[in-house]
């Protein structure tokens, strides 16, 4: 594929994921609470860029309502309902200690490498435009699964946790330009009820252990089965 061959709208959809992966990796790296929020809505905010493109290059009118759900959930209300639990858990001005974070950041770009490996007999079937991104999207979802691994405080792993279901829904629109509408609906729906119940389960937790720090919190576990 030449990009001298491909118009404006289809060279876009190819540098958009470049930097829905860097945001990935920025998410990574960042160690305060309230701008790992902030990437996280960045992140939202090129998916629903990236989905109008795609809608517009498709003409699959029904990733228009996707982008609306996108932009309404991923950009606004989620990022929106982890800065109040961080501000109301008094968490704003803490710094999540990263440990080893030059081998994690490593670790993302054997992911990354990996992702191409396994996504080059499938971009040499497809005839989609979008094909050359598909190797972006699986390496979204692996990298939001080591944030979830590496990170120590429960509301980084939500905010890995829900930029993993970025990573799938990416996944979908690129190589299948998007799933059935309700298939979408389901998931934005799920998506929204996970945010609410999160926010329940943080309050619980910290009025319980004093804690969202999930080493702590198995630390004390340990703790009271020895007491027993």
């Amino acid at each position: 594929m030449k990009l001298t061959t491909l118009t404006l709208y289809e060279q876009a959809i190819l540098v958009l994921p470049s930097l829905i992966l860097y945001t990935s990796f920025a998410l990574l790296a960042q160690n305060r609470l309230l701008s790992l929020i902030n990437i996280f809505a960045i992140q939202g905010t090129l998916l629903t860029i990236t989905t109008i493109l795609v809608a517009l290059v498709s003409h699959q009118h029904h990733l228009y309502i996707s982008a609306l759900l996108a932009f309404g959930l991923k950009v606004l209300f989620i990022p929106w309902l982890l800065r109040q639990h961080v501000f109301r858990l008094n968490l704003h001005h803490e710094a999540e200690a990263i440990e080893n974070p030059a081998l994690i950041l490593t670790g993302g770009v054997a992911l990354v490498i990996f992702s191409y490996y396994v996504a080059l007999p499938i971009e040499q079937l497809s005839t989609l435009v979008t094909r050359n991104t598909i190797a972006i999207s699986m390496a979204n979802v692996l990298l939001s699964m080591l944030l979830i691994i590496a990170r120590r405080q429960a509301i980084s792993q939500v905010v890995g946790f829900m930029a993993m279901e970025n990573g799938l829904f990416f996944a979908a629109l690129v190589s299948t330009y998007g799933m059935p509408m309700i298939v979408e609906l389901g998931i934005a729906f799920d998506v929204l009820v996970a945010a609410v119940l999160f926010g329940v389960f943080f309050f619980h937790i910290r009025e319980s252990l004093d804690t969202l720090d999930v080493d702590r919190m198995n630390r004390l576990t340990e703790v009271e089965k020895n007491l027993e």
